[in-house]
């Protein structure tokens, strides 16, 4: 994961007592219009929902499904490594897999090589589930992907890699 050195005077506004502080309503205006982040955030939740909905009649979230297909591997991945693929923490990644365990879609197991660490696999009920979702998943690629009309959507993932 990139790191951006990002350095922010917090004294650009003059040191005064909070009822003197002026935030005009047009700062608002100007993070609503503009900030990365919100549209970013805003166009997640959106895209998520879609594929959430999508993807109910096989009773997966979009998380879980991009969780699923992390572990569709030669090799029975680490924790860490599928935490980097999906650019969670552990202890999130933990929380994810336990529902996916007590359905009999994941089986996690210790390390042959380090006791320490835990590898992840799907189960034969979990490959079903996944192969059962795939072409949801593509039909709901495409149903967003149309939604982004004339744009370049090669691009828009491009971008949206270079800032993860």
């Amino acid at each position: 994961m990139r790191h951006l050195d990002i350095h922010v005077d917090i004294n650009s506004y003059e040191a005064m007592s909070n009822d003197d502080i002026d935030l005009p309503h047009k700062l608002t205006l100007e993070v609503r219009d503009t900030c990365l982040c919100l549209h970013v955030r805003r166009a997640a939740r959106a895209v998520a929902r879609l594929y959430d909905e999508a993807l109910r009649p096989v009773d997966l979230t979009n998380g879980q499904f991009s969780l699923l297909m992390s572990l569709n591997r030669p090799e029975p991945p680490t924790m860490g490594q599928v935490s980097a693929v999906l650019a969670m923490d552990r202890t999130t990644l933990t929380a994810n897999l336990k529902p996916l365990e007590r359905r009999g879609l994941v089986e996690v197991t210790v390390d042959s090589n380090d006791r320490r660490s835990r590898r992840m696999s799907l189960t034969a009920e979990g490959r079903r589930t996944l192969a059962a979702a795939m072409p949801i998943w593509r039909e709901t690629q495409l149903a967003a992907e149309r939604l982004l009309g004339g744009s370049d959507v090669d691009r828009l993932r491009r971008d949206l890699r270079s800032l993860s």
